[in-house]
């Protein structure tokens, strides 16, 4: 215990691995994932309450370092979607009344002061700038302990709640599966018809890609402006049904595959590496221009993308080209093509990126009668990270982190935020879980948490909303960083993470207000 107490780094260390093996634990179809670092943290913060004192700066590193990763990796998403994005929006903000209406009214039955209330309900949706709000707008030391024992039961009860929704299928008319649902397929197929390309189906829209072209015997790269003639072969790629309708229009498949001639035309798949390519769109690279090809897929994580037009290429993409054999080095050279390079990053970019979200985050706007607001240093990197992620760059700064890189900051962020949490709230919570008055806060956490979730659920469904984004929703509105890392895992579908975007900033904000505007009723 001495030991844990002297060295905080060897204690949130031993957090970290220890919560790793309990989060593997499965109960039922259930693992809690990184959330067993919060659980371990708690236990040993309640042994060794010493061991949480000091930890404040380590929760903000690691909260500010996910929250930005979250934001770069989604603000393309979310501002491509804003229009989607905004039933999902005004649905948060209804939960947040309906759920803080519910807090009170079954607070004051069970007979709960305010600080109670109001922490417990920032605790259950697992929001620390709710917290500090409620201890402010009340004054009371309850607000820290109701904020103790909702905490986990929110983080459960999250958990719960997100694994029986993200794998659902329901009618989703108004939110079309993500790319990386749809995957991607190429059909050689022989042309029976005169065609200009933009009379394909898909063309025009992107939703389609052509690369071989086999006329008279000789292999080359479709050029842009294409007439297709009779007895011509094509490779068309794209999603199944897209490349289905195009395939029919044009004729139909044909028996032989053409990637198996690489004589005149081959294809690889090349790693974005270079800076002045990261960025930058797919036509601005000008690859039928310049070297004669078309990129026609850009895997990203586990995700094979389309390469539309407008799809701006990050550090680490690897872009599927088909380009004549003779220029492939040139290729190479121009995307970078180095391994080693895309795994390193630019901490220019990042650092300020990142003291960028965290000075937004410390704006401190007045609401009168001495209340204030702030994003924090949750929502500050979070906004600021969707921003720059949506830009890609700005002259010769590239804001993209490389995928593997920006999982793997994530992970490190999230880990070091869920211990340093469990050790600072497990003694709060080791003194009053089990008391009359802790027993009644958690039943409050549990009434908010329901009610969160079944409003996420039916209201997703009514809006015509995915399964997947109606539960991203829902992680963002709660904020719990391990529940996103849980939702992410049982699904691959980057709607989750557009949902937990576009929610996580407005759900801070609107639990802060109504916190603030009930202790301005007392």
């Amino acid at each position: 215990m001495e030991l844990l107490v002297s060295s905080p780094l060897l204690a949130i260390m031993l957090v970290v691995a220890v919560g790793a093996a309990v989060g593997m634990i499965p109960f039922g179809p259930i693992r809690f994932g990184a959330a067993g670092a919060l659980f371990v943290g708690l236990a040993i913060g309640a042994l060794v309450p010493e061991a949480g004192v000091g930890l404040g700066l380590v929760q903000q590193l690691g909260l500010g370092l996910f929250v930005y990763m979250v934001g770069l990796a989604a603000g393309e998403t979310f501002f491509a979607d804003l229009r989607r994005q905004l039933p999902l929006m005004m649905l948060g903000l209804g939960t947040a009344a309906l759920a803080f209406v519910v807090a009170v009214l079954v607070g004051l039955g069970l007979g709960l002061d305010a600080g109670f209330i109001t922490g417990t309900f920032a605790g259950a949706l697992t929001s620390t700038p709710a917290l500090a709000a409620a201890t402010a707008a009340t004054g009371s030391p309850n607000a820290a302990v109701g904020y103790s024992i909702g905490y986990p039961l929110g983080v459960v009860l999250a958990i719960v709640a997100v694994g029986l929704v993200v794998g659902r299928r329901w009618p989703d008319a108004r939110d079309p599966r993500s790319a990386a649902a749809e995957g991607l397929v190429a059909t050689s197929t022989y042309v029976e018809r005169d065609a200009a390309l933009r009379e394909v189906p898909g063309w025009a829209d992107e939703t389609i890609k052509m690369s071989y072209l086999v006329r008279d015997g000789r292999t080359r790269v479709l050029a842009p402006g294409e007439h297709l003639q009779p007895d011509d072969r094509v490779l068309v790629v794209g999603a199944p049904a897209a490349v289905e309708a195009a395939v029919a229009f044009l004729g139909h498949a044909s028996k032989g595959e053409l990637t198996d001639d690489r004589q005149a035309v081959d294809f690889r798949r090349f790693v974005v590496s270079n800076p002045s390519v990261a960025g930058r769109s797919v036509a601005q690279l000008n690859l039928p221009g310049r070297f004669g090809g078309v990129i026609t897929r850009v895997l990203r994580g586990d995700a094979d993308l389309l390469a539309r037009d407008d799809l701006v290429l990050q550090p680490g993409d690897r872009v599927l080209a088909v380009v004549p054999r003779s220029e492939m080095d040139a290729v190479a050279r121009h995307l970078g093509d180095s391994e080693r390079k895309v795994s390193e990053v630019d901490a220019l970019a990042l650092g300020l990126g990142l003291s960028l979200g965290l000075l937004v985050g410390a704006i401190t706007v007045p609401l009168g009668g001495g209340a204030t607001f702030s994003l924090g240093a949750a929502a500050g990197p979070l906004v600021v990270g969707m921003v720059l992620g949506a830009l890609h760059r700005t002259g010769p700064l590239t804001w993209d982190v490389p995928l593997p890189a920006n999982l793997t900051i994530r992970q490190l962020g999230l880990l070091l935020f869920l211990a340093a949490v469990g050790l600072a709230s497990g003694p709060a919570f080791a003194s009053s879980a089990l008391t009359a008055t802790g027993l009644r806060a958690g039943a409050l956490g549990v009434a908010v948490v329901a009610v969160s979730a079944l409003a996420f659920a039916v209201g997703g469904r009514l809006l015509g909303l995915s399964a997947p984004r109606t539960a991203g929703g829902l992680v963002g509105f709660v904020g719990q960083p391990a529940v996103l890392s849980f939702a992410t895992a049982r699904v691959d579908d980057d709607r989750i993470e557009s949902g937990y975007a576009a929610l996580f900033a407005v759900g801070i904000i609107a639990k802060i207000l109504l916190v603030q505007v009930f202790g301005g009723l007392l």
